[in-house]
């Protein structure tokens, strides 16, 4: 393993909590899934994070003076024989490049000795349950000491703060495994595609589940662990649900399919929607709206650019929705107004009503503020239009090369009054993954195509 990007990281923090501080960051618990069996072990991202490392009941330690500590699993060869192979605190130093390793048996009598005569413990802040009261305990062990000479942290940080920001610019190696994930995301959405129009072509009893498998199947064939999240394939109306996911229901020839899915590999989210003709061919007003959506995409990439706000491309998409549901005859003008008055009222939200992008990384919701940080202060209030409540705005935050995001507008429209036949039980939504560069943005999932004409073309091949 090369163990750099994680040794530079360890660093950064150990020169920002100071030489007084200590960070104890632990990884995720294994979780029980039913009477024997947990769920599939995943890491906690800040750890991985910090050391590469995907065993569970690990902890990493790092102090002001640039030393870190890791507490993991120590070989057991009956456990091994059921469980996997385990790293070991022997080998651990030259595998992760952390300074020391010991049992994570040690744990408890180590702690209460690294914190004294620090003066502030760093630990992340509300994520891991029983976390606070555990790090009270070691404290409490090192105020009995004081008798003797040992002085006592008197000050508690998050350390998220801290790693958010680190983690919300992307580094080299980190943007490589991202294009990779979406990679093999993207090659996973074109199998689904081309199943669903070869499946009903050959007049096949088509499902949602049919299009979840193949996901699976490029995701693991590409070497991804896992799905970043659940994935949520939604025929027809069930493309109207915004949390939707897979099940039972048919695919038929004459609907769309919404498909959100993406993989995670090596600890990296992708996150991918993309919406086509079950049966390959969009009808008229398939197309039409499927054209809107696709503009308001086009107007918010071009809007993703360092210098710009986190806001701008969802501002952007909006304008182009709004405009096109006046256009489309989804709003009525003489009730709404202008296309000013649809963004001023939040007439849109009856068909848009969720953001057009949100951080992407080790998480699919990955951390960082959306608020600018030296902006904090500048607070303005507002009035929401929809629900008369009171609105907080702080200035959002600067776009800058490194960052990514997705990318997503969408248009979901259900049978109400005033709204166009034709258009009823259509969700639509477009979703890539930007990455923030120099000159503007690199989407990184276009492997699978978003042009309707090329959306047809392949699912005739």
């Amino acid at each position: 393993m090369n163990h750099s990007p994680y040794a530079e990281r360890r660093a950064r923090v150990a020169r920002q909590i100071g030489p007084g501080g200590i960070a104890i960051i632990p990884t995720a618990p294994e979780r029980p899934r039913n009477r024997d069996t947990d769920y599939i072990y995943r890491h906690d991202s800040y750890f991985y994070y910090l050391t590469g490392f995907g065993e569970p009941n690990a902890w990493l330690v790092i102090t002001g003076d640039g030393r870190s500590t890791l507490y993991c699993q120590p070989k057991d060869l009956e456990r091994e024989i059921w469980d996997g192979l385990r790293l070991g605190p022997d080998a651990a130093p030259a595998a992760l490049g952390v300074d020391e390793a010991h049992s994570v048996a040690e744990l408890e009598a180590s702690l209460p000795r690294l914190l004294e005569n620090r003066e502030t413990v760093w630990i992340p802040f509300a994520i891991h349950e029983g976390l606070e009261a555990r790090v009270a305990g070691w404290l409490q062990k090192v105020r009995a000491r004081v008798r003797f000479g040992a002085t006592c942290p008197e000050q508690q940080r998050d350390l998220c703060g801290i790693l958010d920001d680190m983690r919300l610019i992307k580094d080299a190696h980190e943007q490589d495994l991202m294009r990779r994930a979406a990679a093999i995301s993207a090659r996973a959405h074109v199998r689904a595609m081309q199943l669903s129009a070869r499946m009903l072509r050959e007049g096949q009893d088509l499902r949602e589940y049919h299009l979840d498998a193949e996901l699976l199947h490029e995701f693991r064939r590409g070497g991804s662990q896992y799905p970043a999240y659940g994935s949520i394939v939604a025929a027809g109306a069930n493309a109207c649900v915004l949390h939707y996911r897979a099940d039972t229901a048919p695919v038929r020839a004459g609907e769309l399919v919404l498909i959100d899915a993406g993989c995670e590999l090596d600890g990296y989210a992708s996150d991918i929607t993309r919406t086509f003709p079950a049966n390959g061919r969009f009808s008229g007003a398939q197309r039409a709206l499927y054209d809107l959506v696709l503009a308001s995409q086009e107007a918010a990439v071009a809007a993703t650019r360092p210098g710009a706000r986190f806001t701008e491309p969802h501002e952007a998409s909006v304008k182009v929705l709004s405009q096109g549901l006046l256009d489309l005859g989804l709003l009525d003008p003489a009730k709404v107004g202008t296309v000013e008055d649809v963004i001023e009222k939040r007439a849109y939200f009856a068909f848009y009503m969720h953001r057009t992008g949100h951080w992407l990384g080790m998480d699919v919701h990955d951390c960082g503020s959306y608020v600018e940080p030296g902006e904090v202060g500048e607070v303005s209030e507002r009035v929401d239009p929809l629900s008369g409540e009171t609105i907080k705005n702080r200035p959002s935050r600067i776009l800058r090369p490194g960052m990514v995001l997705t990318i997503e507008p969408g248009l979901y429209v259900r049978p109400a009054e005033g709204v166009p036949e034709r258009f009823h039980h259509l969700g639509i939504r477009i979703e890539d993954d930007a990455i923030v560069t120099e000159a503007g943005c690199e989407l990184i999932t276009r492997g699978a195509p978003v042009d309707p004409d090329e959306i047809e073309a392949l699912m005739r091949a």
